[in-house]
């Protein structure tokens, strides 16, 4: 492995760990502090955070992946997600920002649910922290499964960490990091780390489809098109081959943005009410510019293999054999922090928000009420390396793939919480009893849907993926229970 390629991680991770040091002076003496960094992001941070923590690996690995083996007609996940994410900017964003402050200044999504339900509260919390938990594990997981890939592929040989396979070492190497900066900054590092790693990714995924297309045994456009019609016509198409249901479970990702808690906390943190529609053009943005290159590294990059006799084992890896391939060990070295950096900002951002609701909603709810700032911080930083931990076991398992634990994970989410969080503030009937309800029969569904194999095969079609399900009987749930039950008190008038 070339020298070029060690200082380029090298300082990648030296960054990181130094941002980690700088956040720790600047705001972690609270609770607020360390897992919300005192609600004062500003609009550029917040946006590019909340773009590069929902990112993760799957930008870089699972999507263009799909996209080589499947062809454009997996495009439309990423047009799925760029719809989501502008409604859960314009419908959610600035609501959660004015509401978790109006009720009780709520730090954790699970606080802010128990502060809006009061008469479940403690049920709220306890169920919610729960969902976080266990989900999350598996999120978090995806990313290391991610990290692991990457030194697997590329550092094959170079590393050897008691004698570890290099794919267990990368696991290691990538939560040692990440662990490094969010157990010492908290929210703050997170987030401007998260800002950082964003930059990075958009200029590889502007950077890498230009040179795959146009730089030496690219051939352009016409060539690429060629050369993917004479294997499969339909690869180029959006609507060849792919039925009604492939494609409605396609951009129903976007569904569960409404959901994600290590997404929508950042709407929680944003400086002011008038920076969100600033945070939401950055933000937006940057997630246009991203899906674009993820999508071209993908299909133009099955051309390039073609039109060069690569033998690609493992399409979630094409990043990363392209990367090495076809540039300078400098570069290649920033390419591959590219990688670490979708991976990171995700995975500690999830490590975050799972210690958050381990930390306020058991810890200082079940076992310390009167825990004061500076031990709940410490419990906190102990808590996201118990998760990180949890996650490693999980990703142990080098077959595991990165876009299968995601979806997932995602699904879980945008059924538990999506629908909740929409009604929650939007709709003033919406109850405690509903509230529950629609998490429980959310997780439940898609828990189910996945547990029956539905998502791969669905009465003998082909499989439905199981945030639809899950979303709609989540819904439903909220509605009917609401209806029909009253809780005393909890028909607030709801700010907007």
């Amino acid at each position: 492995m070339a020298i070029g390629v060690w200082i380029s991680l090298f300082a990648y991770f030296a960054l990181m760990i130094a941002i980690g040091f700088y956040a720790m002076q600047r705001a972690t003496s609270s609770s607020e502090d360390y897992m919300l960094g005192g609600r004062q992001l500003s609009p550029q941070v917040a946006a590019l955070s909340a773009g590069a923590s929902d990112m993760s690996g799957w930008l870089l690995l699972g999507l263009p992946g799909a996209l080589f083996v499947s062809g454009l007609g997996q495009a439309w996940i990423g047009i799925g997600l760029l719809v989501g994410a502008f409604f859960n900017w314009v419908l959610v964003a600035p609501r959660l920002r004015e509401q978790t402050v109006h009720y009780g200044n709520a730090i954790t999504i699970p606080e802010f649910l128990a502060n809006r339900f009061p008469t479940r509260a403690m049920s709220l919390r306890t169920v919610s922290a729960i969902v976080i938990v266990i989900f999350f594990a598996v999120y978090t997981a995806s990313g290391l499964v991610a990290g692991g890939k990457l030194f697997e592929s590329a550092f094959s040989g170079v590393i050897n960490i008691g004698g570890m396979s290099d794919y267990a070492a990368g696991v290691v190497i990538t939560l040692g990091v990440v662990l490094a900066y969010t157990v010492v900054g908290g929210f703050l590092a997170v987030s401007l780390t998260d800002f950082v790693q964003g930059c990075i990714m958009m200029l590889a995924l502007v950077i890498m489809p230009a040179v795959v297309l146009f730089g030496e045994g690219g051939g352009g456009f016409s060539q690429a098109s060629q050369t993917l019609n004479e294997v499969d016509p339909t690869l180029l198409t959006w609507t060849e081959g792919l039925t009604f249901i492939g494609w409605l479970s396609a951009v129903t990702w976007g569904l569960g943005y409404f959901g994600q808690p290590h997404i929508i906390v950042r709407f929680m943190a944003i400086r002011t009410l008038k920076d969100v529609p600033i945070a939401r053009n950055i933000g937006m943005s940057w997630m246009l510019i991203s899906l674009v290159g993820a999508i071209s590294l993908g299909i133009f990059g099955r051309a390039y293999a073609i039109r060069n006799g690569l033998d690609v084992e493992d399409p979630e890896t094409i990043f990363i054999i392209l990367a090495n391939l076809l540039f300078h060990p400098l570069i290649t070295g920033f390419l591959y922090a590219a990688l670490l950096a979708a991976i990171m900002s995700t995975i500690s951002s999830q490590l975050l928000v799972s210690s958050s609701s381990l930390t306020e909603d058991f810890y200082r709810l079940f076992l310390r009420k009167e825990a004061t700032d500076k031990e709940t911080v410490a419990v906190g930083r102990i808590c996201v390396v118990l998760v990180g931990l949890v996650a490693a076991v999980i990703a142990s398992d080098p077959n595991s793939q990165v876009l299968g634990l995601v979806s997932n994970a995602w699904a879980g989410f945008g059924a538990a919480f999506g629908p909740l969080i929409i009604l929650s503030l939007m709709w003033s009937r919406t109850n405690g009893a509903g509230a529950i309800a629609g998490m429980v029969i959310g997780a439940a569904t898609v828990m189910i849907w996945i547990t029956l194999g539905w998502n791969g095969s669905f009465m003998g079609g082909p499989g439905v993926y199981e945030i639809i399900p899950g979303f709609i009987a989540s819904f439903i749930a909220i509605l009917v229970v609401s209806s029909v039950t009253a809780d005393a008190g909890e028909y607030q008038h709801i700010t907007r």
